[in-house]
């Protein structure tokens, strides 16, 4: 496994729990407004940690951390994903899993062996606009709405989120999103937020007030709906 960054200790990533952070690079999206280009785009950077040294220091911080989320790019287009998240868990700790849902079988065979507690996927925007959101010029929308319909069986606790984009996002969007999730368990408004790494520059955030009133439209359709960013 190629590991690309590791940020030690995070108490926002994994509900619940204190946990680190692990990066995997490649992606086969193209979201304009990725904040980790330099994970995104082929040989646009090399892996810092190998991960031998990686387990070193999952071992030292045996009983002080919780869990281990596991993020990208998409870790699920890495064919050794599964055994290093057993190899997390055979130490103890919990894993979370960020993922963009476009390998639903990836998905469902981790979580039916166990070997995910928690998981995040991302939901890019209304299904009209997906493929241009995530950058493409074409897209399986099947793959993901299969990705959301497993998370939604509740086989583990999860959670939606959307990076919300001015120049991306509106409030026809949000009723969309709403009503193609209803029932979801959980729904988060992320705040854009801009950096030398994004893909494409030139995006924009929409405002606390702004993302409030998105909040509240979606508020009905959800267990959880919560901002994050701001």
């Amino acid at each position: 496994m190629e590991l690309f960054g590791l940020q030690k200790l995070s108490l926002l990533d994994f509900p619940e729990k204190t946990a680190c952070t692990v990066f995997l690079g490649g992606c086969n999206f193209r979201c304009p407004f990725c904040q980790n280009g330099s994970l995104v785009l082929p040989g646009a950077g090399e892996p810092q940690i190998d991960e031998e040294e990686f387990f070193a220091f999952l071992k030292k911080r045996a009983g002080i951390l919780d869990g281990v989320c596991i993020t990208g790019g998409e870790p699920t287009l890495h064919k050794d994903l599964p055994v290093f998240a057993e190899k997390i868990r055979a130490l103890g700790f919990a894993v979370k899993l960020d993922t963009n849902g476009s390998r639903p079988d990836v998905l469902r065979t981790m979580v039916e062996a166990g070997l995910v507690d928690y998981a995040a996927m991302d939901i890019k925007n209304a299904r009209a606009k997906y493929a241009s959101t995530c950058g493409l010029d074409k897209l399986d929308i099947g793959k993901i709405e299969q990705s959301a319909a497993f998370l939604m069986e509740g086989r583990i606790p999860y959670e939606f989120r959307t990076t919300v984009v001015r120049e991306l996002h509106g409030f026809s969007d949000f009723e969309a999103i709403g009503r193609w999730l209803d029932g979801a368990r959980a729904y988060y408004l992320q705040s854009y937020v801009d950096s030398e790494d994004v893909l494409v520059p030139g995006f924009s955030a929409y405002g606390k007030a702004e993302l409030e009133t998105f909040r509240r439209l979606l508020a009905p359709r959800f267990g959880i709906v919560g901002i994050r960013g701001v």
